[in-house]
């Protein structure tokens, strides 16, 4: 049980989490994966893309995810380098165009709080450090290179208690459907939706686990009695991913 969470912001004019089965026409997850998150943490502080992914397995990285702009969603045409023939740059070949366009779903105006702790305290404290000096290692985007995020340090806040499963609590967070015992779906103004998205990968980038994610696409809290469930000294509930 981590001890400790850091909180932090990140957000960005447009957003883009790809579903991997849509190819023609992308689609977007509508909050950032767990692997999309460990990602942007790791260009923070400085870890490689080849090597991320060994130091944020779950058993040693905690991530939960809060959505905080209401969900609005776009379609964008952006233009994509033309490498059939094994051209890096938009070079013109013969008659043919050097770009291909295809419009991709995006996140308009996303904004997220990201939680999270990790068990090697070397790495827990040089994100902390990062983030509060507002730097980071490698650019931070939102899943894709030409979407730049930016992020803001929130604090540092110890887990005062496991929340109880006997009782229905506001979870802020997006809630991951296999831990709720029971959810209160039919609360007044509320709008409701469930994704399945990747939660772990394996050093060669191969999806091992997806869990089903339910989040309220105003970022209002979902009331729920759930198995198991983290409660924050600021009196915040979540749940990671």
């Amino acid at each position: 049980m981590p001890d400790q969470f850091i909180v932090f912001d990140v957000w960005g004019d447009y957003a883009h989490f790809k579903k991997h089965y849509t190819t023609s026409s992308p689609l977007t997850f509508t909050i950032p994966p767990r692997t999309t998150v460990t990602g942007l943490v790791s260009a923070v502080i400085g870890l490689g893309k080849d090597e991320y992914l060994h130091h944020m397995t779950k058993d040693k990285a905690h991530v939960a995810v809060r959505l905080l702009n209401t969900v609005r969603k776009t379609r964008l045409g952006m233009n994509l380098i033309n490498t059939k023939d094994g051209y890096w740059t938009p070079v013109k070949k013969g008659f043919h165009e050097p770009r291909t366009q295809i419009r991709f779903e995006l996140l308009k105006d996303p904004r997220f709080r990201i939680y999270f702790s990790h068990q090697d305290l070397q790495l827990h404290e040089a994100l902390m450090e990062n983030l509060k000096a507002h730097k980071s290692v490698y650019t931070p985007c939102l899943g894709t290179s030409e979407l730049i995020a930016n992020f803001s340090y929130i604090g540092q806040f110890r887990t005062s208690a496991k929340g109880e499963a006997s009782q229905f609590i506001p979870v802020v967070t997006t809630l991951p459907m296999d831990v709720a015992l029971d959810i209160n779906l039919m609360e007044p103004g509320y709008k409701f939706f469930k994704e399945r998205m990747p939660t772990e990968m394996q050093a060669g980038r191969d999806v091992t686990e997806y869990r089903e994610v339910l989040y309220e696409i105003q970022g209002k809290p979902i009331h729920a009695r759930l198995k198991e469930s983290f409660l924050l000294e600021n009196d915040e509930y979540i749940v990671t991913l």
